[in-house]
């Protein structure tokens, strides 16, 4: 079984080992969707994670989910995320860029457009507006001529992001924001060529996968997905199936890697283990709740055929959690306030380990 900490070929990367500091969103962008000094130390403190993507970047403005997030759809936002990009390279780290289309998870009070989805179906639960939570509006269902441009929307980015000095990308499709409602057996209820079937449902993901490669080539490629995930009301009646086919067609493309949450059961897992022939990303603990990823749950995956394991909120609270996790040292908890009040507090604050005096 391959260690946590034994290094790991990833496309032309070279990982020293086999952490990922997952995706997470802190809400922490300047007006305009602007990366920030503050964004820059963030990540260059993390920059010992044998991979790190950062937190999702919306590759349109209608594709915004929530107040304070990047984007990546404008010069000054492109320009803006190359402080972040050298301070984690500077500090001998590598950084994907995640992509992240909100579709029916947004409200016009954070983008003054309205949101829009497969189906105009709403999600479940409020979503962050400048005015506080609310419940999310019915989206407008995209016209079946109007979808291939929001799967183009992703390499678009993706040609941003790598002029802005990231590493490669991550398209994200889970958690119920768009390439999920795509997915989904609720969410999207169209009857076109995008919907119905499982065939015509994972349509726009392969469509949004193969536009990315053709623009920063396969090896810069990712995906994220949460199989069953059930976030924001999205349901997948046939998670193995539909993950399966998924996975079968996006092995053509030769993507650096598939990031799988734990968000089904290990059955189903291992089965998607089996069907994708390339690096296998897993993110063991999910959901949000008392528990953090640790060395037993990251060993318990490597030892099932995992070649990464995703850290989330370890990574948030111990900017050291590589050496944290190789030396047997104590893991700092989140502090789930500081999550998204913006600021430096619970964001640059959480130091590394000290040891005691001699």
């Amino acid at each position: 079984m391959p260690s946590l900490f034994s290094s790991y070929r990833l496309g032309e990367l070279t990982l020293p080992n086999r952490t990922v500091m997952a995706p997470m969103s802190r809400v922490r962008a300047a007006a305009g969707g602007l990366a920030t000094p503050s964004m820059a130390a963030y990540y260059a403190q993390r920059a010992t994670a044998g991979l790190i993507i950062a937190e999702g970047a919306q590759p349109s403005l209608v594709g915004q989910s929530n107040p304070g997030t990047p984007g990546l759809h404008t010069d000054e936002q492109t320009d803006s995320w190359r402080q972040v990009t050298d301070a984690v390279h500077v500090n001998g780290g590598r950084v994907f860029a995640q992509i992240m289309h909100g579709g029916r998870v947004a409200h016009h009070e954070t983008t003054g457009l309205q949101p829009v989805g497969p189906s105009a179906v709403p999600g479940e639960g409020n979503v962050f507006t400048p005015s506080g939570p609310q419940p999310m509006p019915v989206p407008r269902a995209l016209e079946t001529d109007e979808v291939p441009e929001h799967a183009l929307s992703y390499a678009h980015a993706a040609r941003r992001a790598v002029d802005a000095g990231f590493d490669g990308v991550e398209l994200h499709g889970a958690n119920g924001y768009l390439i999920s409602q795509f997915l989904s057996s609720n969410a999207n209820l169209r009857d076109d060529r995008y919907g119905g079937s499982i065939a015509h449902r994972i349509r726009f993901a392969v469509e949004a996968a193969t536009a990315t490669v053709e623009a920063v080539g396969a090896a810069r490629t990712g995906i994220r997905l949460s199989p069953g995930g059930g976030f924001w009301g999205v349901v997948e009646d046939d998670a193995a199936e539909l993950n399966t086919a998924l996975l079968t067609e996006l092995a053509r493309l030769d993507l650096a890697y598939v990031h799988l949450e734990a968000t089904t059961d290990e059955d189903t897992l291992l089965l998607l283990r089996k069907t994708w022939p390339g690096t296998l990303i897993v993110n063991p603990v999910m959901p949000l709740g008392s528990r953090q990823t640790g060395p037993a749950e990251a060993d318990h995956w490597l030892g099932l055929g995992a070649d990464l394991i995703a850290f989330g909120r370890g990574f948030l609270a111990n900017p050291d959690l590589v050496e944290r996790l190789r030396a047997g040292l104590p893991v700092t908890s989140a502090d789930e306030s500081t999550f998204y009040q913006g600021g430096d507090a619970g964001y640059l604050t959480y130091p590394t380990y000290r040891y005691p005096a001699a």
